[in-house]
């Protein structure tokens, strides 16, 4: 089976191998647009397949006895598959065709042209016709657009290229799982990072919608989304991957999004994610111009959903084209229209107009919103008065590809209860770097979800604010204003500069050692006068007496069996999973559990600990699970797939079979394991070769010495380049000199080590080839007690190492500041002026020394 990862990597690089030169962003239309109706061809063919009872797995028979069927039963047979699907493809117009037509000679890009049309026309007379209309429209896939190619030929050639990209992919057996719909959403979000400030139109960044989703899933009893901007849908998908099945199934969709190539990539996007035609609604339209979606039975009143989410334009300038006024019902509230110039709470507006009583709504925009004045002031004053703003989340910059300012996650509410405070979380800080992006861990996201949740504060990071303090700052909401930044540098103590010591106030903020090895931090510390202390035992001695010291071990001991438990209690259930469905309840259960574990002990950043799972299920429990849900844990253990491997460059680039791999037990663990002596003898073989070159390199360097007797024999051997020996002319020059000297034992040596090293190469290459041979071979019969035990390594080897260093971690930081503090207090006034007299000794002995030769 192939997993996930598998299919966004091969599409990926497929996508980067075939666009060329043309812009990432349109390339996108194409790609999506040809995998969606491969997606469709697909649905087709299974629908008809079910109902026509056939047990055929081989596709061109499918396709065949389709042909057949549509020319004995016609239009009776297409009803049939629109009544199931709400749409249709006819034989001549599958994506299979193409595929044939292609391999047959006979491939014409026309022809694809026409099939697009031709599904556009069989779904214009059903009840979907909105889901599907203007899907394939030319002005988003336009074939005759000469970036695909400057001539027919080479656009054909392009076209054909893309098509066969996806012919060997079950788009119905990998929207199980929502395996496509991943793979989908992972191109939309590569395509945005190519498309560079583009990339703003279509695409929220995963990371972003995920803490909107988190939040916004919290809402009981969520039927109905909608996003004012909905861009390529991202975010209504993610708040529904937050939900449970059952809530999934009777989820609504609203969407609406201005630029028509994304609006047709949101409703690809959200069919391919399994979303039925009748459970959503997307309108290709201006939001802000005029107001939908409105309830038919109530005119001039606007639908209201239980969550809505956004990511609008930033500060959109001349917003209101269509000179609306504030009697507008989305403004009426506010009381003044947003400025001209900025149209950030004009989206915000429209979107607290149509949210529930009782739902929630999360926007993101830019810093400004908090603090800007003139008519924003007075929104923002409106919404504070109104009791409406829920939480005010601070992100930090360069999460966007199309902007690198920073940007603020706004809740809102209209059933707050009379007196909340505002949460406001600045979480800024918390990121980590790839490339020149800022990315948010899951461990951070997840630390943002717990503090809206719990409503907790946090010196530093989250602050409750009450309406009188907001009002005290004059409605002004920027994030400084309620969280004061924690300083990373400890105070100066001028008296410990000028006499010396560490400051007892500085030893008594060690709340870590103070709490937890009193007894040996008043070991390590001498007082020299009062209130001021230097260290009695070295930093080295410290550390390893506290992680000898009994509580620390009792801690860690404690950690090492809460871990192993858990660890084997979470083993079963992955071995044993046989639905793709239950992943991701696994995971949040997996993730859930860590973090109750070590909230238990004191100190211990209970998110590093989430990180360490989160990042097992990123590299490799998802794929793992993905394959063990379809196909068994001991047959998916003894299964192995070609490792591919590219070849060649440019035009002669390609993939080509290297051997084989364990579809989900690593090569490299089998040998470690299985084959000790054979990889312990290659090993030794390897160490003889550095020593080698380490002999090699000692003599290379002799013929460097000058007036060295050597220099002469030795020197002309050297290659100039690489300034390494030549054979051949160490085997000609000893030709020249005289045996029984210095120069020939010299070159013979060189000679010999030369000998050894190509021996010993060809050696080291023989066993390696043997070894991984053997190692592909032994995959197919490795018993189920030995794939137990490379699995456990490969998920758990070292989970318990790194909790238990959870637990040694923030003493090892209080050390490095006790460290320190030890070192900016020793040079003190009188070590500076002992400096300074010995200095100005130096200087008169120089001066006199000067005078004398004078």
């Amino acid at each position: 089976m192939i997993t996930s990862e598998e299919i966004k990597k091969r599409l990926w690089d497929g996508a980067n191998e075939l666009r060329g030169s043309m812009d990432a962003s349109r390339y996108k239309d194409y790609m999506l647009g040809l995998m969606f109706y491969k997606f469709l061809s697909d649905k087709t063919l299974d629908t008809f397949k079910k109902s026509s009872g056939m047990k055929q797995s081989d596709e061109k028979e499918i396709v065949q006895a389709y042909h057949e069927a549509y020319e004995q039963y016609g239009e009776q047979l297409i009803t049939m598959i629109r009544d199931v699907l709400g749409y249709y493809v006819l034989p001549d117009n599958l994506y299979q065709t193409w595929i044939e037509d292609i391999q047959a000679g006979e491939f014409e890009v026309q022809k694809v042209t026409d099939s697009l049309n031709s599904f556009e026309r069989t779904v214009a007379v059903t009840g979907d016709a909105d889901d599907f209309k203007g899907i394939f429209s030319n002005s988003t896939i336009d074939f005759t657009d000469t970036a695909l190619g400057s001539n027919l030929n080479e656009r054909s050639k392009n076209i054909k290229s893309l098509i066969l990209l996806f012919a060997d992919l079950n788009m119905v057996a990998l929207q199980k799982g929502d395996v496509l719909g991943d793979a989908y959403e992972y191109l939309i979000g590569q395509f945005a990072m190519e498309s560079g400030k583009k990339a703003g139109e279509f695409y929220t960044p995963h990371q972003v919608s995920e803490v909107m989703a988190q939040i916004v899933a919290k809402t009981s009893g969520i039927e109905s989304i909608y996003d004012p901007t909905v861009g390529s849908g991202s975010l209504l998908l993610t708040v529904r991957k937050q939900l449970n099945e059952d809530a999934q199934k009777s989820l609504i969709y609203y969407g609406q999004e201005k630029n028509t190539a994304t609006y047709n990539l949101t409703r690809m996007n959200l069919l391919l994610h399994g979303v039925r035609p009748d459970r959503m609604t997307i309108r290709n339209g201006d939001t802000l111009a005029e107001d939908w979606p409105e309830d038919p039975q109530r005119p001039n009143e606007g639908v209201q959903f239980d969550a809505v989410v956004m990511n609008p334009p930033y500060s959109a300038k001349n917003w209101n084209k269509s000179d609306l006024k504030v009697s507008d019902p989305r403004f009426e509230i506010a009381g003044v229209l947003p400025p001209d110039s900025k149209g950030d709470y004009a989206f915000l507006l429209h979107g607290l107009f149509h949210l529930g009583q009782h739902g929630t709504m999360a926007i993101v925009l830019p810093h400004g919103v908090l603090f800007r004045g003139g008519t924003e002031g007075e929104i923002r004053k409106r919404l504070v008065d109104k009791n409406y703003i829920d939480t005010i989340i601070g992100l930090p910059d360069k999460l966007f590809t199309n902007t690198g300012i920073p940007v603020t996650v706004i809740i809102l509410k209209k059933n707050r209860n009379i007196g909340d405070p505002v949460l406001i979380i600045d979480a800024s800080k918390d990121f980590m770097k790839l490339g020149k992006q800022n990315v948010l861990q899951e461990k951070d996201i997840a630390k943002i979800a717990d503090t809206y949740t719990e409503r907790r504060e946090e010196k530093g990071y989250s602050h409750l604010a009450t309406r009188e303090e907001i009002i005290k700052n004059e409605y002004n909401l920027n994030i400084p204003r309620y969280i004061e930044s924690i300083a990373d540098d400890v105070p100066q103590d001028v008296d410990a500069h000028l006499f010396g010591g560490i400051p007892r106030s500085n030893i008594a903020e060690l709340n870590v050692l103070t709490s937890t090895v009193p007894n040996i931090l008043e070991q390590s510390l001498k007082e020299i006068r009062n209130g001021y202390f230097v260290l009695s035992s070295s930093i080295d001695e410290m550390t390893e007496n506290i992680l000898k010291d009994p509580y620390v071990i009792e801690k860690s001991n404690e950690m090492e069996v809460k871990i192993t438990a858990y660890m084997n209690k979470y083993w079963e259930l992955l071995k044993n999973i046989d639905n793709v469905n239950q992943i991701t309840d696994l995971k949040n259960e997996m993730l859930i559990e860590i973090k109750n574990i070590l909230s238990e002990f004191n100190h211990v950043n209970i998110y590093d600990g989430y990180q360490i799972i989160a990042e097992i299920w990123q590299h490799t429990l998802t794929d793992d699970t993905e394959i063990i849900a379809s196909n068994g844990f001991y047959t998916s253990g003894r299964t192995r797939v070609p490792r591919m491997v590219t070849k060649g460059t440019g035009k002669k680039k390609r993939l080509e079979q290297d051997g084989w791999m364990g579809s989900i037990v690593p090569n490299a663990l089998i040998t470690k394991h299985l084959y000790r002596d054979e990889l312990a003898a290659i090993e030794a073989k390897k160490m003889r070769l550095q020593e080698i070159e380490t002999e090699l390199a000692d003599l290379v360097e002799a013929t460097k010495v000058e007036d060295s007797e050597e220099e002469l024999a030795l020197g002309e051997t050297l290659n100039e380049k690489e300034d390494a020996f030549l054979v051949g002319a160490v085997r000609a020059e000893i030709k020249k000199v005289k045996k029984d000297t210095t120069e020939y034992a010299l070159l013979k040596n060189v000679e010999s080590l030369l000998n050894e090293k190509a021996t010993l190469n060809t050696k080291v290459k023989k066993l390696e080839k043997e070894l991984k041979e053997a190692t592909e071979e032994r995959i197919l019969t490795l018993t189920n007690a030995e794939i137990d035990m490379l699995m456990y390594e490969k998920w758990f080897g070292n989970v318990v190492d790194k909790m238990v260093i959870l637990i040694e971690n923030p003493l090892k930081e209080e050390l490095h500041i006790l460290e320190m503090l030890q070192e900016r207090y020793s040079e003190t006034l009188s070590t500076i002026e002992e400096k300074s007299e010995q200095l100005e000794k130096q200087l008169e002995a120089m001066m006199h020394e000067l005078m004398v030769n004078e």
